[in-house]
Parts: C-alpha cells; sequence; structure tokens
C-alpha cells in the first residue's frame, strides 16, 4: 500500500549521506544517517527529522519515502538533518520508541562541534507519528534542562491516543483511517491506550503544562483525522506564550505532500517548512 500511494518522485541532487551508530538507553544500537549539502559552507544549524509511520512502520519498510523528503528539506535549506532509525511498536512499544528518539537529540547535541554545528541552533522536525514523537522530544528537553531546541517543527503531528469523534463525511477521503488510529496507539500503548496511565511524552495533547516551548511550526489538511488535536495544540501553545505558526490546508488528507508532491499545496506547505528551516 505504502508504495502504491507513496511512489515520490526523483530526489533531490547535492546531498550527501553518512551513517553513524548510537547508542540507546538499554544498550541497543541504531543507524543514524546525517544528510548535508554536497561541497557547500553550511550554515551552523541543524535539526533531527523523525520519521513517520503511525507508530508501528520503521525505515525499513520507509527508507525511501524518507530519503526523498529529508533530502529535499536539506537541498532546499541548506540546514543538514539527521535521521534515527528508532524502533516500533508493537515488537518495541512505549517507551522505547521514545527514547530512541531522545538518544537521537542527545546524540546530536553531544557531537555538534564535530559535525560543524550550533547546538544552540538546533531544532527537532518530524511528521505524523514523528511530530508526535518530536513534542514530546521537545517537553522532554524542557523538563530536563537541555538539549537546547530553537524550533519545533510538527507537520501533521500525531498527538493524542484519545480516539477523535468520527465524522462519516470525512471518513471516505481519509489516507490515515480512524481504525487506522487505533492500531497504531494500542500498538504504542497496550491496554493503556486512552487511559490517566499515558505520559505526555508519549502522547502530547495529554500535557497540562505548555509552556517554555520553543518556537513552532504546525501544518495539517482539514480532511486529516488529526486536524482538529492539532488545533487545539497550536492554540495551547500560542496561550502558554510559544511563538506559534498554524497552517490548516483545504481539502488535504493526511501525508498529501508525499502522495501529491507537485500539487500547488502541497509545494507551499514545503516551502513553508523549508523557510522555517533555513530561519534557524
Amino acid at each position: 500500500m505504502l508504495e502504491e500511494l507513496w511512489a515520490p518522485p526523483p530526489a533531490a541532487d547535492g546531498v550527501e549521506i553518512e551513517k553513524f551508530a548510537l547508542t540507546t538507553a538499554d544498550g541497543a544500537t541504531l543507524p543514524a544517517y546525517w544528510y548535508r549539502r554536497a561541497g557547500s559552507t553550511q550554515p551552523g544549524s541543524a535539526a533531527l527529522y523523525v520519521h513517520g509511520g503511525g507508530m508501528i512502520c520503521g525505515l525499513s519498510v520507509l527508507s525511501r519515502l524518507y530519503d526523498w523528503l529529508v533530502r529535499g528539506y536539506v537541498a532546499a535549506s541548506g540546514v543538514p538533518m539527521l535521521v534515527v532509525d528508532y524502533r516500533v511498536a508493537p515488537e518495541f512499544p512505549d517507551p522505547i520508541p521514545f527514547q530512541d528518539c531522545c538518544a537521537g537529540l542527545l546524540w546530536l547535541a553531544e557531537h555538534a562541534e564535530a559535525l560543524g554545528v550550533d547546538p544552540d541552533r538546533l531544532a527537532v522536525m518530524g511528521d505524523s507519528a514523528g511530530g508526535g514523537l518530536a513534542a514530546g522530544l521537545c517537553m522532554w528537553a524542557r523538563d530536563r534542562g537541555g538539549p537546547s531546541i530553537a524550533a519545533q517543527l510538527l507537520v501533521y503531528p500525531m498527538l493524542d491516543d484519545r480516539p477523535p469523534v468520527r465524522d462519516p463525511e470525512v471518513a471516505p477521503f481519509l489516507t490515515w483511517t480512524y481504525d487506522d488510529n487505533v492500531t497504531g496507539w494500542t500498538a504504542l500503548l497496550g491496554e493503556r491506550v486512552g487511559s490517566d496511565d499515558v505520559s505526555p511524552y508519549a502522547a502530547p495533547a495529554r500535557a497540562t503544562d505548555l509552556a517554555g516551548m520553543p518556537p513552532t511550526y504546525i501544518d495539517v489538511g482539514d480532511l486529516d483525522i488529526f486536524r482538529d488535536e492539532d488545533l487545539m495544540f497550536a492554540h495551547r501553545l500560542a496561550v502558554a506564550g510559544t511563538p506559534t505558526e498554524m497552517h490548516l490546508h483545504p481539502g488535504c488528507p493526511h501525508a498529501f505532500d508525499a502522495m501529491a508532491a507537485t500539487a500547488d499545496v502541497s509545494r507551499r506547505a514545503i516551502a513553508d517548512r523549508v523557510r522555517r528551516l533555513r530561519a534557524l
């Protein structure tokens, strides 16, 4: 299904990839991929990119899509990116995927000087499940006093394990369905899904305190079941004093930018993300 829906156009040229290995809190070794423009002076900023996949699909399934996406962001913005192949549910339930992403953020901060990066100009970016993990990472970094995160960029993020109200008018257009959502969250959280025993690091919509979060960019389509939770999260960030930019794209389902990369709305959305990356 993914191959059929997400067959991406040719990847951007002029981007080099270096593979690293990082060690997690539980002693696992994960591959990490450092994307940078070839043969050019680096801007000093960098981003950790957390891939999507509904908490259940890793890079073994999605590598082609995310290679294309990340190459495009790096080529257009000049900002290098680190992508970590974090472990996914149900084989690796919460908190393992989140902890793997924490290891990636710490690795990037600790190796910033060697990579030619200013540790005060790091962003965290992610889409879908990766957007939710990215938001959780920013809370975690805030709560522990670092690493410093200059911005979070959340692309149609998956934020709330509590199921949204089903809308029959939207259902025929969904590319990530209500049932898919139950599958992903249940794989991650098991019997805890929907209960009071869920960490805001796993489901950021549950956070009671959003003060002190980094400047935020969020976008989502209005034919996406994450629309309402993303709008509410942006509203709550703004009320808490976080500079927040929110885009709601009419007529767009989940992952619209990957499935219709040449559509005008996809080009606009990607250009907005690149603009925020360049601002780092």
